[in-house]
């Protein structure tokens, strides 16, 4: 017996290999691994010939012509049509140079020097579609030629493939010049614009070859994303816009392709209005535009594939409902104007009316033509809300318990100090954040009640504060106004005054979550979308609690007193159980009423912009009336639109749970006014716990201004200076520069 090393001679004389044990067993040997990454590499190799030999260039394909999509209202009957190509092939030679640059450093800025396709993007294109997280960005222009001429916008792997391998034939078969000509003669830059001639055309009026350095950028800017970056269909985005324009030139100047101090110079070239086709006139646009972009804002589809057309799109508005919208616009405003007055030329309007119930949009109202009026004002994101979005402040008090600065609860007959131009308060300091009230008006001691009748800004810009701004916007946001909207953070103290600029749509959200007792679901615009026989799904909407019940039938106990007896009386006539609220923006560049009956939600706006420079002008003067406030035109297109959107519908009252307190006292505070009124002059109080507010009268009982020295409220009886620099949370205005949003 021998203890050496097991002999591995065989007969031979040749020497085997050691036999491999244990947990060596299982790992792999180094022939073995280069024999499977040689296999491997085997069979890509030989799908890459393959695919190469077996993938032809095809003929341009029939989306180059697009067809048209067809949209429908509720009940199936037509609504509109779109997909008329605009579209005309201008030689490279008739492209400026510099145009061609800015779309290079926008898209593809190694295009003359790299290969025709990107397989680190390609890879990673082909795995977001896998995993279901969306379209990748980042083919060559080539690619991008590709599917636009030869194949189709759909996100699929098999669609990739045929690009990649076309992409390289095309490579080798046409020039670099050849390929980028046919790319900006066949993308897709908006306003049914198809090729850089047709874009030059909708966007500046010109021919392409006219177009200077700052124009081509922008045109470049929007190959991106059209509906994104086109600031004359949603001014909000012109922030965006310009940080897009803004890289193109950079990457144009880092390329030596613009001189930096020609770059510094360079303005953005605001572009001209909008042509819509004879098919999208009237309301017919909008509806369109609004409907485009919630396919394709909550990803139900995406704006190339859309653009194909072939879509059958049945959406949630309600024809006869629509007719109504447009009918009391007509006859309440439109047709009280007089185009002589200059004024008059800027006043324009915007509605939305939504099921409260379902969340579906039932009904729109974009401006007088889509033809002549670009900008839907149903769905525009840049005009200041003002006091409708008081209720946001009292329903987040409720919602979260919310006390003054002496600790008490707020609740509708909470009493405030509505002084004009009081200094507010945070944990008894001075903030800088003094208001005006409307007209200057000084009120006193004031219930919140009775300070919502009259939209009294002293008493709600302290009520945000002593709920915290924080809050405020959460709860807007729980309720629909997008995080993102402009000023909503920005804003802090102001925010109870509506300085934020959420959509009349968004809005009307907001006030149907109020009537369907704080339950929501998100809005829809569309019922199903189908083609070539099959349908797409459409998003979840469930529906969630965003305030308690009885914090929302709080906050419609008190709308309910605004119609009755407050600013928002002209409501009345719908003939129904109503509850709302006016608001006007500030310098009265917008009037709004949003209100609700237990079936239906709708706010109406009036706004006011120069037809010329698209400038937000004020709206004194306009209809020759000294000012336009929320309970006027606004108010009264709400009415006769619910009065006949509802026509036939039985007469439904509101079913409110209230917070404890929430009713009207049994008798006015004992030193704060005259003696209880005696029975029959200002009605019993409530009793149960869904019986409104008394339907006129003041609410409590309380004068605007106080016979005798009131009790210890919980307001200073004199408003203090300030002694200290104010808070970095609430704008410093003091009471000589203090500002108003009624």
């Amino acid at each position: 017996m021998s203890d050496g090393p097991e002999d591995t001679t065989t007969a031979g004389g040749s020497t085997s290999r050691p036999r491999r044990t244990g947990w060596r067993r299982a790992i792999p040997t180094w022939r073995t691994v280069l024999t499977a990454v040689l296999l491997f590499l085997l069979v890509v190799v030989g799908g890459l010939v393959a695919g190469y030999l077996l993938v032809d260039i095809p003929p341009a394909n029939s989306a180059a012509k697009a067809q048209s999509n067809i949209y429908l209202y509720s009940d199936g009957s037509f609504l509109a049509r779109d997909g008329d190509v605009n579209r005309e092939n201008v030689a490279l030679s008739q492209i400026p140079k510099s145009t061609q640059q800015a779309v290079l450093a926008a898209e593809d800025r190694d295009f003359y020097s790299e290969s025709a396709v990107d397989p680190a993007a390609m890879v990673r294109a082909a795995w977001n579609t896998v995993t279901g997280k969306g379209k990748q960005s980042g083919s060559t222009i080539t690619q991008q030629y590709v599917k636009n001429y030869y194949l189709g916008q759909e996100q699929t792997v098999t669609r990739k493939a045929k690009e990649f391998f076309i992409a390289i034939k095309l490579d080798r078969e046409e020039t670099k010049d050849q390929i980028l000509e046919g790319y900006l003669n066949s993308s897709y830059y908006g306003r049914n614009a198809y090729g850089i001639q047709a874009a030059a055309q909708a966007y500046y009026g010109k021919n392409s070859e006219r177009l200077t350095t700052a124009e081509g950028a922008y045109l470049a800017t929007l190959l991106n994303a059209p509906s994104a970056y086109d600031i004359t269909a949603h001014p909000e985005n012109k922030q965006r816009a310009l940080a897009r324009w803004n890289y193109v030139l950079d990457g144009m100047v880092k390329k030596k392709w613009l001189g930096r101090a020609e770059r510094a110079a360079m303005k953005f070239p605001e572009p001209g209005p909008v042509k819509a086709s004879a098919g999208l006139s009237g309301q017919r646009g909008y509806l369109v535009e609004a409907v485009k972009d919630y396919l394709t804002g909550n990803k139900i589809i995406d704006e190339n594939t859309l653009r194909a057309g072939g879509y059958r799109i049945t959406t949630t508005l309600s024809k006869n409902r629509q007719d109504a919208f447009v009918d009391a616009v007509t006859t309440r405003l439109m047709d009280q104007l007089d185009r002589s007055r200059k004024v008059d030329t800027y006043v324009r309007a915007g509605g939305a009316s939504i099921d409260p119930a379902t969340g579906r949009v039932v009904a729109m109202y974009g401006g007088i033509d889509y033809a002549k009026q670009y900008v839907n004002g149903a769905t525009r994101r840049d005009y200041q809300v003002g006091s409708t979005f008081k209720p946001i402040v009292f329903a987040s008090a409720v919602q979260n318990r919310a006390t003054t600065q002496d600790g008490m609860r707020i609740t509708p007959e909470t009493v405030y100090d509505g002084t004009n131009k009081r200094m507010t308060l945070s944990h008894g300091s001075p903030t800088g954040f003094a208001p005006a009230n409307e007209d200057d008006r000084s009120y006193g001691p004031i219930t919140v009640t009775e300070a919502t009748d009259k939209s009294v800004n002293a008493v709600y810009a302290q009520m945000g504060i002593d709920v915290g701004p924080t809050k405020v916007k959460n709860t807007a946001v729980d309720l629909g106004i997008p995080a993102d909207t402009p000023s909503l953070s920005s804003s802090q103290g102001a925010i109870s005054l509506g300085t934020a600029t959420p959509s009349v749509l968004e809005m009307t959200q907001v006030y149907a979550g109020f009537a369907h007792h704080g339950r929501q679901r998100p809005y829809t615009l569309v019922d199903k979308v189908a083609k070539s026989g099959g349908t797409l799904p459409l998003p979840e909407r469930a529906e969630h609690a965003a305030l308690d019940r009885s914090a929302a039938d709080t906050t419609t106990s008190v709308l309910r007193s605004v119609v009755d007896g407050g600013t928002g009386t002209a409501a009345q006539d719908a003939g129904r159980p109503a509850a709302g609220k006016t608001g006007t923006a500030e310098n009265d560049k917008a009037a709004w009423f949003a209100g609700y009956t237990p079936e239906l939600a709708t706010v109406v706006a009036v706004l006011g912009q120069n037809p010329k420079s698209a400038a937000q002008e004020p709206l004194y003067g306009a209809a020759g009336l000294p000012r336009i406030n929320g309970g006027g035109f606004p108010a009264q297109i709400w009415a006769d639109y619910t009065a006949a959107a509802l026509e036939g519908h039985p007469v439904t009252d509101f079913d409110l749970r209230l917070e404890t307190g929430a009713g009207p006292p049994p008798s006015a505070p004992t030193t704060s006014g005259p003696p209880p009124a005696s029975p029959g002059e200002s009605g019993s109080p409530t009793t149960g716990p869904t019986t409104a507010p008394p339907t006129s009268g003041p609410p409590t009982g309380i004068p605007t201004t106080p016979t005798v020295e009131p009790p210890t409220p919980t307001f200073p009886t004199e408003p203090p200076q300030p002694t200290t620099e104010p808070t970095e949370d609430f704008p410093t205005v003091g009471p000589e520069g203090a500002w108003w949003v009624g």
